[in-house]
């Protein structure tokens, strides 16, 4: 199998974190994960010159935007803001290379230039939520989710700023390699490799002043070593040593979701890996997820994922 070839347009002022990602993502050698690792390049309308990047920085891109509509996977980095207007040589490079079968994805405000491009009529996008009224007012025939960390639509992924580039990027190797591999490379990055929620869960907030309150960590832990027993929101809170009523409501504070959907999200997650890594009966799967039987993983599997615990085993075992 071919390596995945990911080119990166190098935006003038483009900031510093949104172009590092898909490089520290798709750019170091992984080849011990698979041999079919990614080949990144960077591109600029002006191979060879150097161009200025947010921070003072300069950067030197050897190849043209020739370079795009030979991509399996294009990433398109964040602008220095809403109003950037990106060179007509590199939207048309992104329709050539998308209409040849080349994945396209933006991080943050690219998606600016996938709406300018004309890639984004018709569809639902995320941005940050910072630009999402000014890509709505902008680009009308867009359909702007203000609160999802990243949009997959098959050929056309977006994703909402700074960490949901992350996010997106890990998306796009589990897409690839499984959920083992995106699950290695986020360890490795020291970053957890699925972030549930929306735009609204940023990260765990300061600890409480007074009490010893050191948030909800603790029970998140001791859950998830346990997925595969009956868990219950009044044995959670017990463990908390909180009423059911007080741990409901802190919970969505510190989680942005209520406990039982948490926890499905959770169940789901084992699920997958064990499908991936293990060749155990879907029963028993569902047994060590916390799912109980098959047919009870299958209904809340088959709408997560968007397909049955079966043929998601299919797709992945054995692939890489």
């Amino acid at each position: 199998m071919a390596r995945i070839r990911v080119v990166v347009p190098v935006l003038d002022e483009c900031p510093l974190f949104e172009l590092a990602v898909p490089c520290e993502v798709f750019g170091r050698d992984r080849s011990d994960l698979s041999p079919d690792w990614y080949e990144l390049t960077l591109c600029h309308s002006a191979a060879g010159e150097q161009k200025s990047l947010a921070g003072g920085l300069w950067l030197r891109a050897s190849r043209g935007l020739d370079a795009i509509v030979r991509a399996d996977l294009v990433v398109v980095p964040a602008c220095v803001d809403g109003g950037y207007e990106p060179p007509e040589a590199l939207l048309t490079a992104l329709v050539e290379a998308h209409a040849r079968g080349a994945r396209i994805a933006s991080l943050c405000s690219g998606a600016f230039v996938l709406a300018a491009a004309g890639l984004l009529d018709g569809r639902e996008a995320a941005t940050h939520w910072m630009h999402a009224d000014e890509l709505r007012q902008r680009y009308p025939q867009v359909t702007v989710n203000p609160r999802a960390l990243y949009i997959d639509e098959g050929d056309i992924l977006t994703s909402a700023g700074t960490a949901a580039g992350i996010d997106l990027c890990l998306h796009i190797v589990r897409n690839d390699f499984g959920a083992a591999v995106a699950a290695e490379v986020g360890r490795r990055m020291v970053i957890a490799p699925q972030r549930e929620g929306d735009q609204t869960q940023y990260a765990w907030p300061a600890p409480l002043a007074g009490g010893g309150v050191q948030g909800l960590a603790p029970v998140l832990d001791w859950a998830l070593e346990r997925l595969h027993e009956p868990l219950t929101v009044p044995r959670l809170a017990a463990r908390a040593g909180m009423s059911t009523r007080h741990f409901v409501r802190r919970f969505h504070q510190e989680v942005g979701l209520p406990p039982i959907r948490w926890l499905t999200q959770q169940r789901i997650a084992r699920a997958r890996e064990l499908l991936e890594t293990t060749r155990l009966p879907v029963d028993a799967v569902a047994e060590r997820a916390g799912f109980g039987t098959g047919s009870g993983m299958r209904q809340h599997f088959t709408r997560a994922v968007g397909t049955t615990p079966s043929a998601y085993r299919r797709t992945y075992q054995g692939s890489h």
